[in-house]
């Protein structure tokens, strides 16, 4: 047992050495393209950064070896925008929510992620970055997931708030994506995600293991005037209940 931990220690590092110089030439050849959105305005913009975002990352988890394999969407009604709440394990859950989404769409991010040399670029053109620690940022990024939904696109959003790094199956939510939708009227459609965990460990630096990744899209939940708190309760038992049904490789 402790040689074959070794062995997947060793491995893993080495793949996240080829993952990470794989992501570095692809990012590079994908900002090429990315530069587009300045020419346009949204929700074109969006648009287009979700079609390149599509491309450049299913070349890349298919390279490293984590195949996508998606199911629920015909939850997704032409026409119609959504807030979809998603849970949040793992860093690799990223690259599988913006490009993957069957519509077009915006995700709200830490602003630390703009600090990030290119790729924080790239996030900063898909995303509402807040400073979470200032209560200004946090009004005006609420403003901005407004605007994004009366444009006609999705919001993404990671209601647990940071990566789960316990044993549960998610964490507490926080109020943000309940208050967006019981506000605003718009349909929340939960969403699962499965094995990033197992990818990229959130408690393993420079760590990564090449596996199927599963997105699930749950049907629509309409907020119905019901009170934030009872709205969150409802969606976060439906996506606990879904995820020990079907966490099963």
């Amino acid at each position: 047992m402790r040689k074959t931990n070794i062995l997947t220690a060793i491995a893993g590092r080495i793949w996240a050495l080829w993952g990470l110089c794989l992501f570095i030439i692809t990012m590079v050849i994908a900002m090429l393209f990315y530069a587009f959105c300045y020419l346009m305005k949204e929700p074109l913009s969006a648009r287009w950064h979700r079609q390149v975002s599509r491309v450049w990352m299913g070349f890349y988890l298919f390279c490293i070896g984590c195949p996508l394999k998606v199911t629920g969407k015909e939850n997704f009604r032409r026409g119609k925008n959504y807030i979809v709440v998603c849970n949040h394990s793992s860093f690799m859950d990223v690259p599988v929510t913006t490009p993957f989404m069957p519509h077009a769409n915006k995700t709200i991010a830490k602003k630390e992620f703009a600090a990030i040399p290119f790729f924080g670029w790239i996030y900063s053109l898909g995303a509402i970055l807040v400073d979470r620690k200032s209560e200004q940022s946090r009004k005006q990024s609420y403003a901005k997931m407004k605007a994004v939904l009366r444009i006609g696109l999705d919001m993404v959003i990671y209601p647990e708030g940071t990566r789960n790094r316990s044993n549960e199956p998610l964490k507490p939510f926080h109020d943000g994506a309940f208050r967006l939708s019981a506000e605003t009227g718009v349909p929340i459609i939960p969403t699962l995600i499965f094995n990033t965990k197992k990818i990229l460990p959130p408690d393993k630096p420079f760590f990564l293991l090449p596996h199927v990744i599963r997105m699930h899209f749950l049907p629509p939940q309409l907020p119905d005037g019901l009170p934030v708190p009872v709205l969150k309760q409802k969606v976060f038992e439906l996506m606990k209940e879904y995820y020990v049904a079907n966490k099963a490789d």
